[in-house]
């Protein structure tokens, strides 16, 4: 089998299949041809953050990495192996990191690193697609030819996303514009209440693109403090226009609205609509609270606007990241539509095994929907095709737990079943991990 690049998900996916039997060749085009972002020719290079999240039973990562340790994660391995002190999140020197994951890759004996750029996935067995973010423009377009317009550009302009149950319902209504059905949160605002957010927003601060990210404006994808630098009305205009939805409680239209659209099927994320948004993660929170309804809600994944990559994965994946009508593709990591270091490395370690299962004649598996994993691809097979944005790990993917204790013990029972969960779903079948270059 093949799998291209040779990020921290392409990594990942090669020895996932290789421990499985196959003999893997592993394409990355560095250094023969990099990257605006990368600065070297190594193998799970990190070109953002050195952190793979909080580690806490409380943080959804700390799942997250619970269930990479439990299938022998090169990129856990590796992590543990280069850790910083950092409290309670996971970071790593940069180099003692790459230099773990090219070695283990190096010596195993069923991988062959293939050091080409690849314009057309091979024909032949399984492909695993890993090509990430900055995938090479010959490819890009190969693939939109195979996929069809289903393929998303290069750009991800993304809204901030709730946890439902975090949401003021004394406050939000449910209502659907000019009577149509009742789908949408709908946070109401004065005159006061939107004097109050524009404040906020004119004093929050942006994030810095890259210079080679060129970020172009799409009429379709303006920034919200876009939109408020052209004037302190242009919101209320747009995405907050109040026309059609009338408040049940007054019966009269409020000043400004800002409408939630559930992300998932379950209804336990909600996007603020029309709020794609590049400021800084602080700032975006001080914003979003000065919301009525909103002022404890729980960001789960906050708003980007930056240079990315991905397929619209819901119109194009199975919850086993194979692609429906090319079953010989497997997707992973950002090109799948997550986010997320940790994240791309799990659906490496799922697509290659589940790569490695089809040369074999053998069906996908899919891990339980109360571990992380499990969450983060149904997620991706099941959200909302028509506003699908990249996810990183979160509570909200998984079915909350009983009860309703403080949130932090209920965040713990979250974390328990999940590894429990996960660990039975392992022993259920033949894929125990083993150390990298001790298969047989």
């Amino acid at each position: 089998m093949h799998v291209i690049g040779g990020g921290l998900a392409g990594s990942e996916a090669a020895v996932s299949a290789a421990r499985c039997g196959c003999h893997v060749f592993l394409h990355e085009m560095r250094p023969r041809k990099m990257t605006p972002a990368h600065h070297t020719d190594r193998f799970a290079e990190l070109v953002c953050s050195n952190s793979l999240g909080g580690e806490a039973e409380t943080n959804a990562k700390g799942l997250l990495q619970d269930e990479m340790r439990q299938v022998g994660s090169i990129v856990m391995a590796a992590a543990d192996a280069s850790r910083l002190p950092a409290g309670g999140a996971l970071a790593v020197d940069r180099e003692i990191f790459a230099a773990h994951v090219t070695r283990t890759l190096e010596e195993h004996p069923r991988i062959t690193l293939v050091r080409e750029e690849v314009a057309e996935p091979p024909g032949e067995g399984a492909v695993v697609l890993a090509s990430g973010p900055l995938t090479s423009d010959a490819l890009a377009e190969c693939l939109t030819a195979k996929l069809g317009t289903s393929f998303l550009g290069f750009y991800d302009a993304a809204a901030p996303v709730v946890l439902g149950e975090s949401l003021d319902t004394e406050v939000c209504y449910r209502a659907g514009r000019y009577g149509q059905s009742a789908d949408y949160w709908n946070c109401p605002l004065g005159k006061q209440d939107y004097e109050r957010f524009s404040d906020a927003l004119a004093q929050a601060r942006s994030h810095t693109p890259h210079d080679w990210e060129h970020l172009e404006y799409f009429q379709g994808c303006v920034p919200i403090e876009e939109l408020a630098r052209r004037g302190v009305d242009t919101p209320r205009f747009g995405p907050m226009k109040p026309v059609g939805l009338p408040d049940p409680r007054t019966g009269r239209e409020p000043y400004a609205v800002v409408q939630l659209r559930a992300d998932d099927r379950e209804g336990r994320l909600w996007s603020l609509v029309g709020f794609q948004t590049g400021l800084k993660w602080g700032d975006q929170k001080t914003v979003v609270h000065t919301i009525p309804g909103l002022h404890s809600a729980e960001i789960v994944r906050y708003g980007v606007m930056h240079r990315n990559t991905y397929l619209n994965a819901p119109s194009l994946l199975s919850s086993a990241l194979q692609v429906r009508k090319h079953p010989q593709l497997f997707v992973a990591g950002v090109l799948a539509g997550v986010e997320g270091y940790l994240e791309s490395a799990a659906t490496g370690w799922l697509a290659g095994l589940n790569a490695a299962r089809f040369i074999r004649d053998q069906g996908p598996v899919l891990p339980p929907e109360h571990s992380m994993l499990g969450g983060l691809v149904r997620f991706l097979a099941g959200a909302n095709p028509h506003n699908f944005q990249p996810m990183n790990a979160n509570w909200g993917l998984v079915p909350a737990a009983e009860g309703k204790g403080p949130k932090r013990e209920r965040r713990a029972a979250m974390h328990r079943r999940g590894r429990h969960s996960f660990g039975d779903w392992l022993r259920s079948f033949d894929v125990l991990p083993a150390a990298p270059g001790s298969e047989g």
